[in-house]
């Protein structure tokens, strides 16, 4: 008997356990429409010229650039130097891109891209159909779109004890 008071009174002197427990609930649905776009890089203009026994009479070179013309350019007048002798002459141009006069956007449309040496474009999104939606209930609907649309739901149960 006095084990089982000793056993019954060291129950009752044992603490009583305390915890935080919290718990998170969430959801969300992010619905994403993709942008159009395009990136155009203009390739410049060059000239060159070199050689070995000739004389220039007059040195050539490029035009002068204005939006909506082409550069130009005006080539190497020379002669030899020393007549009846081995020469060798280069004349090198390439033609750049011209300067575009403007590029407009209307209503996220670009209406004429500009015609450069290197573009890339990609078009943007159609929303179409594209929905989410999450009731009181915590369920989640989503529909799909058209091209270059995207939709995410997502639902999170959090428990933390302390």
């Amino acid at each position: 008997m006095k084990k089982l008071a000793l056993l019954f009174g060291m129950i009752l002197m044992a603490a009583p356990a305390h915890a935080d427990i919290t718990h998170k609930l969430s959801s969300s649905v992010q619905l994403t429409v993709d942008s159009a776009a395009s990136q155009a890089t203009r390739i410049s203009s060059t000239y060159s010229v070199s050689g070995s026994n000739i004389t220039p009479s007059t040195v050539g070179g490029l035009g002068s650039l204005t939006p909506g013309t082409a550069v130009g350019y005006t080539p190497t007048a020379y002669g030899l130097t020393t007549d009846g002798s081995a020469y060798t002459f280069t004349e090198a141009f390439i033609e750049g891109d011209d300067v575009s006069t403007s590029t407009t956007v209307s209503s996220g449309v670009v209406g004429s891209l500009p015609a450069y040496g290197s573009v890339t474009t990609t078009s943007g999104g159609v929303a179409g159909s594209l929905a989410g939606t999450i009731n009181s209930a915590g369920t989640m609907s989503l529909t799909a779109g058209g091209a270059g649309t995207s939709a995410t739901g997502q639902f999170v149960s959090e428990i933390t004890v302390r």
